[in-house]
């Protein structure tokens, strides 16, 4: 299964970046922050600002975990297949506990509903992002408290602390589910998990307060002003009732409400919809790809839970939801990202891919480029990339442009206008994309 999901999403990655079709500055960012620590360097994202520390945006240092690798193979798509291997890596907890406590049947029916759920497709659909480790830790860590091995629950959930900041009040919320199921049975137990609940909180507040605004240049936690909006948990309300919808309907029957590990998702489901910032209520980008996994686990719990029942209608629903959710991942699948791979054209190259990347190619390794989302990504390995209009003061050696909307009229002035006091001519140009030298 995990083989399987692995290839798909390995093709879904390449076949965009491939076609030039990246969605964000991200997989840039993250590049140059492993490139960095690839070099045993301070992970600098010269795209967030010219020497910007990427702890000081979001604590991610779990990315250093894909330094060797890039080491032998600098490439964006060492990212992308690292991504694309973490997600499916998941599907491993996933459908072992589900086929060993509901039999092989349900485990294969569970793990195609969790390998094709909208929250994974969406995540692989988006260039890179370093919530991917959180994806696996936190399908290994449920998996252990549904065979109730709580130390091992413990320490999968521990490292979430390095993954991103706000993941340590998951990591309470995973140790507060090991103290409800383990009161009856381990006083010791129970007394761990507080503690790592305690030390989950304590680190959030740790990285948000002192940590981050220590690696940021203006000192503080940028998006503390995304939270700035009053109190907006109503605002969008019906985008946020969607979301809610696509997490529990066709991806668990509304099952895994009966389950405490839900309890897991709250935590991200929280800071996202009190958030002011529309991007993060609805089901696009990677946010949701976290709470995939708990809630295939949950689901699996409420199931195991539900053939005990003394309800002959849950009982029974519960024989028929682990085929309907496959079903309906299947079918949710026909206008999800993965439909892709099933288009001849995710496969060949458009003619002007190749045009395009000679026009890049005009550009040395080493050289200093300010760039928009579309050359970014392809120059990253081997230049200093800034991100358009904020290089703070530097004049790069080159400016590449995607303007294939036509968004800039006169590219020469415009750089003009980047940098009054330099001058650029056009070095090559293709499709859309300009590539302009210094030449004083």
């Amino acid at each position: 299964m995990a083989g399987a999901l692995f290839l798909a999403y390995a093709a879904l990655s390449i076949g965009r970046y491939r076609h030039l079709a990246a969605r964000s500055w991200d997989l840039g960012i993250f590049e140059q922050a492993v490139r960095a620590y690839a070099h045993l360097q301070a992970p600098i994202a010269d795209l967030k600002g010219p020497g910007f520390n990427i702890l000081g945006d979001h604590f991610s240092p779990a990315l250093a975990l894909l330094a060797p690798v890039y080491r032998l193979f600098p490439s964006p798509l060492t990212l992308l297949l690292a991504q694309a291997a973490l997600c499916a890596l998941a599907a491993v907890p996933v459908t072992r506990a589900a086929a060993g406590l509901l039999g092989r049947r349900r485990g294969l029916a569970l793990g195609i509903a969790y390998g094709l759920s909208w929250g994974l497709q969406r995540a692989v659909d988006f260039d890179f992002h370093e919530i991917c480790f959180a994806v696996p830790l936190i399908a290994f860590s449920l998996e252990a408290v549904l065979l109730r091995h709580w130390r091992a629950a413990l320490l999968w959930a521990l490292p979430l602390v390095l993954v991103k900041e706000d993941l340590g009040v998951t990591v309470a919320a995973i140790a507060l589910v090991v103290a409800l199921r383990a009161r009856r049975s381990s006083r010791r137990t129970v007394l761990y998990a507080l503690a790592v609940a305690v030390l989950g909180i304590a680190s959030t507040l740790v990285t948000l307060t002192l940590v981050i605004p220590a690696f940021n240049t203006a000192g503080d936690y940028d998006y503390w002003t995304k939270m700035d909006g009053g109190f907006v948990l109503f605002d969008g309300a019906g985008t946020k009732l969607r979301t809610l919808a696509w997490l529990l309907l066709p991806t668990s029957g509304l099952l895994a409400l009966r389950s405490p590990l839900f309890i897991v998702a709250l935590p991200t489901l929280g800071w996202r919809f009190f958030s002011s910032d529309e991007h993060y209520w609805g089901t696009d980008w990677h946010y949701s790809a976290v709470l995939m996994p708990v809630v295939a686990l949950a689901l699996v719990d409420a199931l195991v839970r539900a053939r005990v029942s003394p309800r002959p209608w849950l009982r029974s629903y519960a024989q028929h939801v682990p085929a309907a959710v496959a079903g309906a991942a299947l079918a949710l699948t026909t206008s999800l990202p993965l439909s892709a791979l099933t288009e001849s054209a995710t496969y060949e190259t458009p003619e002007n891919i190749p045009r395009i990347e000679r026009a890049l190619d005009h550009i040395p390794n080493n050289a200093t480029v300010e760039a928009n989302i579309g050359p970014s990504s392809r120059l990253t390995s081997r230049c200093r990339v800034f991100w358009l209009g904020n290089t703070r003061g530097i004049t790069p050696d080159y400016i590449a442009l995607d303007n294939t909307t036509k968004w800039v009229g006169d590219v020469q002035a415009y750089a003009h206008q980047l940098h009054p006091n330099a001058r650029y001519t056009i070095d090559d140009a293709a499709y859309g994309y300009v590539v302009l030298k210094r030449s004083s």
